[in-house]
């Protein structure tokens, strides 16, 4: 392991972890395909899928933590909502995990191709009014919440994404919680998930300790810096900017896919 492989790695853990912050995901959407492809590019050995979606798991456990310290004060997060979303996308991450050990590379491609479909049509869904709700008025549908986030852990368990890029969606556009409620809480939810994703992942050996480790110190610096960027940007903004990363994402993998 040279210095340009460590270099590589913490950058891609440090572009992603701040995006994590900023948007309140867990920054796989943006990590998994960055190490896919983008170490191959410098004459570096590739990671496999298994190996990829192992290291995410990991990396996603540590961002997080960064974006929920960054936005603890200011009514941001929702208790409630945690709780329901976050107990059920733990069963489910935790089930994902452990069956991934089953499938083949081409199945948890698949898989990571359909989750960001889906999430980057829910995205230009229009969201008009959501964030006009005071934050101390919001109200949910908690057992439609609880459901959803059950669904969503199964599958972001199996390619170690802790879900967030389906959560955030999910959030806006289904349950109308307003956007920076959901980025601060969706942080929380997905470190919640990232435990069952981590477990499973190490327990079954498919964690490479190495790079993970340079990707958890980008991951402690960058996504505090996100979180604290993500607070002064426009909602409209960070709604948009989310879409075209996750439409971006999807159509990436699912060129390679077909």
């Amino acid at each position: 392991m040279d210095f340009g492989f460590i270099m590589i790695i913490f950058l891609i853990g440090f572009i992603g972890s701040y995006i994590s912050g900023m948007l309140g995901i867990g920054g796989s959407i943006i990590k998994y395909p960055m190490l896919l492809y983008i170490p191959p590019l410098f004459g570096l050995a590739a990671f496999s899928a298994h190996e990829v979606s192992g290291i995410s798991a990991v990396q996603v456990f540590f961002a997080t933590i960064g974006g929920v310290w960054a936005y603890r004060k200011g009514g941001y997060l929702n208790k409630t909502l945690i709780a329901y979303m976050g107990v059920s996308i733990l069963i489910g991450s935790f089930v994902g995990s452990f069956g991934s050990r089953l499938m083949t590379e081409g199945g948890i491609n698949l898989v990571y191709g359909i989750l960001a479909l889906i999430a980057a049509v829910m995205m230009f869904i229009p969201k008009k009014g959501i964030d006009d709700i005071p934050l101390d008025q919001v109200k949910f549908n908690k057992w439609l919440a609880a459901t959803l986030a059950l669904i969503v852990g199964i599958g972001s368990g199996i390619v170690g994404a802790a879900g967030a890029f389906l959560l955030v969606p999910i959030m806006l556009v289904v349950l109308k919680i307003p956007t920076r409620m959901t980025i601060a809480s969706s942080l929380a939810i997905t470190f919640i998930s990232s435990i069952g994703a981590t477990v499973g992942k190490i327990t079954t050996g498919q964690v490479d300790f190495v790079p993970s480790l340079i990707m958890v110190i980008a991951s402690l610096i960058a996504s505090p810096l996100g979180a604290m960027a993500g607070k002064k940007i426009n909602t409209k903004i960070l709604q948009v900017v989310l879409a075209l990363l996750i439409l971006a994402t999807a159509i990436k993998i699912w060129m390679d896919i077909l």
